[in-house]
């Protein structure tokens, strides 16, 4: 395969626009499904290159579905852009937020999206350019961060019209990994007591606090009883008014995350075990809200493949002296920092298995058609993920080097696939033995409510 194709040049043509978009996108940050600025640049810009676009697909505001071309393959790619409250942040390499407790970019979402939308259109054009037959659809999906976006739009019948589906992610680092991110499970659980006051007349009252402290208590003992992937975590959302009143209802927020989608369940059956067992120690009542939950992620190898082979063959991205100073000094607000560092790696890394504890709704996605999340650098080495950091860097040139790099990744990558259909079919058949004979299940249930 040539790295000399016309998606490589599209890109490059329209790097200024790809630009402008994501920077708009950055300075009008917006939380999940209340993406009302980003979906309609989305639409505008997907209309203007000359796709056919639905702007609220599936029931869903902020969700788009775009689409040109015909014919074989179907290759489609996955943008995201909501971004994250409390990380608010201005385009300097130290920790200062527009607005504070504000929202911002902290996961790269303004990238993420408008790179996917450039190899979309990078791909249009090559098809256009050489007649070759291939469909080409762009999925908006709102929500990531609240992991439950593309649940209810697999609910509604999304992302089963393509054969293969490429997306990516902003990152610190360049690389492709094989490895697993979390599949999780959401839970909301209430107590309900009995008011009393809690000097006078305790023996009248049921406390839904001590309910809540109990269920937490049997959690924690659990810990010891799951598998070593398994993570549990809770807050308290609500635990009473003031002391001298027993709480007649009190509520926790539960998410179990794991490698296995049926282990999260069942552990998070055993969650509410806990919760159970502690209503009944303490005279209350239980109810569960469920929240919904995601699947574990499941790469397809043979389609990273033809993503590295891409990435091996392309530039590495070069950096300004301004760009490497601006690094280095936000690099130094890490406790990790050490003199000597590189300030930012763009080196394309080999493929590797690695599994990551973090959890995306893109496992969904994984789990309906084959498809490969790869990572580029957007950020400063030192960068960690849901930080002020990456919000700056989401901001900045070095962001947006990556993210037109990764639109060319994944619109050469996907020409491969154009031009070599053995690879879609090796692709589809990998992910029919990865499923094992079982059907995706979407964990948005029809209990849940719509958050929009």
């Amino acid at each position: 395969m040539s790295i000399e194709r016309v998606c490589i040049r599209s890109v490059d043509q329209h790097e200024a626009e790809f630009i402008e978009m994501a920077k708009a996108i950055w300075e009008n940050p917006e939380v999940g499904y209340k993406e009302f600025f980003a979906s309609q640049l989305y639409a505008e810009a997907l209309k203007k290159y000359g796709f056919a676009v639905e702007l609220g697909a599936f029931g869903m505001p902020t969700a788009i579905r775009a689409v040109w071309g015909k014919g074989y393959p179907s290759i489609g790619f996955c943008g995201e852009y909501d971004a994250l409250p409390g990380l608010s942040q201005k385009l300097v390499p130290h920790k200062e937020p527009v607005v504070e407790g504000g929202v911002g970019h902290g996961c790269g979402h303004n990238l993420l999206g408008v790179g996917c939308l450039a190899a979309a259109v990078a791909l249009k054009e090559e098809l256009e350019s050489t007649g070759k037959e291939g469909t080409v659809v762009f999925y908006g999906t709102p929500a990531e961060e609240l992991l439950t976006g593309k649940g209810f739009m697999a609910k509604e019948g999304a992302f089963r019209d393509v054969d293969v589906m490429i997306a990516w992610h902003p990152g610190a680092a360049s690389r492709i990994s094989l490895g697993s991110m979390n599949g999780v499970e959401g839970l909301v659980v209430k107590f309900h007591g009995k008011t009393a006051h809690a000097a006078m007349n305790p023996q009248d009252g049921r406390s839904a606090l001590d309910a809540l402290q109990l269920m937490n208590m049997g959690v924690e003992f659990l810990r010891e009883h799951v598998t070593s992937d398994i993570r549990i975590h809770y807050v308290i959302t609500r635990g009473g008014m003031v002391p001298n009143i027993v709480p007649d209802l009190c509520e926790g927020k539960y998410m179990v995350r794991g490698l296995d989608r049926e282990v999260i369940v069942d552990v998070m059956n055993r969650v509410k075990d806990c919760a159970e067992g502690a209503a009944k120690m303490t005279g209350t009542t239980v109810e569960f809200v469920p929240e919904g939950g995601v699947y574990p992620t499941m790469q397809n190898k043979v389609l990273a493949d033809v993503m590295q082979q891409v990435r091996e063959q392309l530039p590495a991205i070069e950096y300004t002296e301004e760009e490497l100073k601006w690094a280095d000094e936000m690099n130094r607000t890490n406790p990790r920092f050490r003199e000597g560092m590189v300030p930012v790696d763009s080196t394309v890394l080999p493929v590797i298995y690695a599994n990551n504890a973090a959890s995306s709704d893109f496992g969904d996605v994984m789990h309906i058609v084959p498809a490969v999340n790869i990572t580029e650098t957007t950020s400063a080495l030192l960068s960690g993920g849901h930080s002020w950091m990456i919000t700056a860097c989401s901001g900045s040139s070095i962001g947006f080097k990556g993210m037109l790099r990764a639109g060319k990744v994944m619109a050469a990558g996907a020409m491969a696939l154009v031009d070599d259909h053995s690879l879609v079919e090796k692709a589809k058949e990998e992910f029919k033995q990865a499923m094992k004979g079982t059907e995706y299940i979407c964990p948005i249930t029809d209990d849940i409510p719509k958050p929009f």
